[in-house]
């Protein structure tokens, strides 16, 4: 009974996720329960979280570039954290590059996806954040005479890493680059952390209008239709390589998830027992299970399905259970 608990809960929790992508600014934390804390409660009149009445305005301690990693919810989450760390050490943001080098190969630049000048507006009270290094440290750059430190920061690291490791390496070289963003602070940190990266996320990290534009078109077509429900399914090649979930792939499909990940150098695990990780629970639902979880929980077959996920692994023959029993799915 718990294990089909933890499958239902997820299947919901990743339909919210995506549906808080999709839709954007019109689910606030404010559809939540009412007695729960929002991180918009110290928003100015001006729509800005002020940090200022207490701690004023910092002097930068220097200069904070980072790699955003992963897929866009996780550049996303990752770049809350790094504006809530730019704040902790009081040191100057530079717009992060988002990840060009994964599977997907997405090329988009920060200001392709996000309303940059939105989001420098927004935090322009709380935290340093500029577009660029300043012309002058990128001479000293060029010139060799400031030499920028690369490095991967620590995974769930607390506060203390940053202001008692990160920063003085900042101090020291003017400018350090982060080369990942994902899960970088740990969720233990105080509640002025925690406020400021749920700002990021839900006000400051705003997308373009054409996106948001395209997302609200899909919804209102979604909805002209019926209900709806959205699925982010994670079943596409990169996740089942990441996680060694190989159960119900070919031989061939197998070999090949287990070659991915032997390729990806920052993939720390590479012998994975993917039998013993679909018993615990760690592995994407299938899209057949997929569609037996969904009519258990009451789903009928007229309910429209919009799949939000990549390329499927094993395409259409493999999505074709839960086209059959959802025949009115989009993806």
């Amino acid at each position: 009974m718990s294990k089909i608990v933890w499958v239902s809960t997820s299947i919901l929790l990743c339909t919210c996720l995506v549906q808080l992508r999709t839709l954007g600014e019109l689910w606030q934390p404010k559809l939540l329960h009412t007695n729960w804390p929002s991180c918009l409660g110290m928003l100015t009149p001006s729509g800005q979280l002020d940090y200022t009445q207490s701690d004023g305005m910092y002097k930068s301690n220097g200069y904070l570039t980072v790699s955003a990693n992963g897929g866009l919810n996780q550049m996303r989450a990752g770049i809350c954290d790094m504006v809530a760390i730019a704040k902790l050490m009081n040191v100057t943001l530079v717009i992060p590059d988002l990840d060009k080098s994964s599977l997907w190969a997405d090329p988009s630049d920060f200001g392709d996806i996000f309303d940059t000048d939105h989001f420098l507006n927004s935090l322009k009270t709380s935290v340093r954040i500029v577009k660029n290094l300043p012309s002058q440290i990128n001479e000293r750059i060029q010139k060799g005479e400031l030499k920028v430190l690369y490095m991967p920061p620590g995974s769930w690291s607390n506060v203390s890493y940053y202001t008692d490791v990160i920063l003085p390496l900042i101090q020291t070289h003017t400018v350090v680059h982060l080369e990942k963003t994902d899960t970088r602070l740990a969720n233990r940190a105080p509640l002025e952390v925690q406020r400021l990266r749920c700002f990021v996320n839900f006000h400051a990290l705003r997308f373009r209008k054409e996106i948001m534009d395209i997302g609200q078109k899909l919804v209102q077509m979604l909805r002209a239709q019926g209900p709806f429900l959205v699925l982010h399914l994670r079943y596409e090649m990169d996740m089942l390589a990441f996680s060694g979930c190989t159960e119900g792939c070919t031989k061939e499909e197998a070999e090949k998830l287990t070659s991915l990940r032997q390729a990806v150098k920052w993939w720390k695990v590479k012998d994975i027992d993917s039998n013993m990780n679909r018993k615990l629970g760690l592995c994407p639902l299938t899209p057949q299970e997929t569609a037996l979880v969904l009519m258990g929980l009451g789903y009928e077959r007229d309910t429209q399905v919009y799949i939000a996920a990549g390329e499927i692994y094993g395409g259409d023959e493999r999505m074709a259970p839960l086209q059959a029993a959802f025949p009115k799915m989009v993806h």
